[in-house]
């Protein structure tokens, strides 16, 4: 079974040492957080993403990006948001895909707010530090809009949207709307119980449910990488071994006017 990118609060001592991350806006870092705890500048990393200059395929880039974090060597990255996970996840799927160990906190900063015990091996910087990119050896990889395209038959896709943006009557800001072909809908918000990513048990109950099998190959998506990346993680915390998330998601998708979408308010 792959490994659970989610921990709890209180298994983060049985981890050792590891750098802490913060992917709250800077006010609410600037009114609270841990002593060791590194921002992750998470508005110029989404933006990266979507620039051709600065996209996954610029490893250069994604090393000194992850290299400034303080993200190297034998310790783990702990990754923790204002609660809503979708953040955390994000990036936590940019440092896997990149061969970094991360995890996320479940539940995020609510969770660990004021608790001294959990936080108490997160490290800072000893000197410099000079992280090598290794993309897509992580447990989750990526696929991109051209390569999912020409594969949709042989991929279970998992969207992680509403059901309006499913339907087509949410568009958000996309010229179109609706859902891929063959894609099955799965709201992230019901891959959560009070904050907190569900157990692999009640995950994997879900994702059946959904019409996902053992075995399958899982492409995850939203609209624009946060609730796709949520969903990998679910799905690899709930045993499946064969996981991509389409980050750029239905926006990248909905734009180019030869990928199909089905405009259907019937979910599956």
């Amino acid at each position: 079974m792959p490994h659970d990118p989610i921990i709890e609060p209180d298994a983060l001592p049985s981890i050792g040492e590891f750098r802490l991350l913060d992917v709250r806006e800077p006010a609410s870092l600037e009114a609270d957080h841990p002593a060791m705890a590194v921002r992750v500048p998470i508005e110029e990393w989404e933006a990266a993403a979507k620039s051709g200059e600065t996209s996954f395929e610029n490893v250069t880039y994604w090393e000194q990006a992850i290299t400034d974090l303080g993200v190297g060597g034998p310790r783990p990255a702990v990754i923790y948001d204002d609660g809503r996970m979708t953040e955390a996840a994000r990036v936590w799927f940019i440092l896997q895909y990149f061969g970094a160990e991360a995890l996320i906190v479940n539940g995020g900063w609510p969770a660990i707010r004021g608790q001294r015990e959990p936080l108490a091996q997160a490290s800072g910087l000893s000197g410099p530090t000079t992280f090598k990119a290794r993309p897509g050896v992580g447990s989750v990889g990526l696929v991109d809009r051209q390569t999912l395209k020409a594969d949709l038959d042989g991929v279970q896709l998992l969207d992680a949207r509403t059901t309006d943006e499913f339907a087509g009557t949410d568009l958000r800001r996309n010229a179109r709307g609706g859902h891929l072909p063959g894609a099955r809908l799965l709201p992230h918000a019901s891959l959560l119980d009070d904050g907190r990513l569900k157990p692999a048990g009640a995950l994997r109950n879900l994702l059946s449910a959904a019409g996902f099998r053992a075995g399958d190959h899982v492409v995850t998506h939203c609209d624009g990488g946060g609730r796709a990346a949520l969903a990998a993680a679910a799905a690899v915390r709930a045993g499946y071994d064969d996981v991509r998330a389409y980050y750029l998601s239905f926006a990248d998708w909905a734009k180019d006017e030869s990928c199909p979408v089905v405009l259907n308010p019937q979910t599956r």
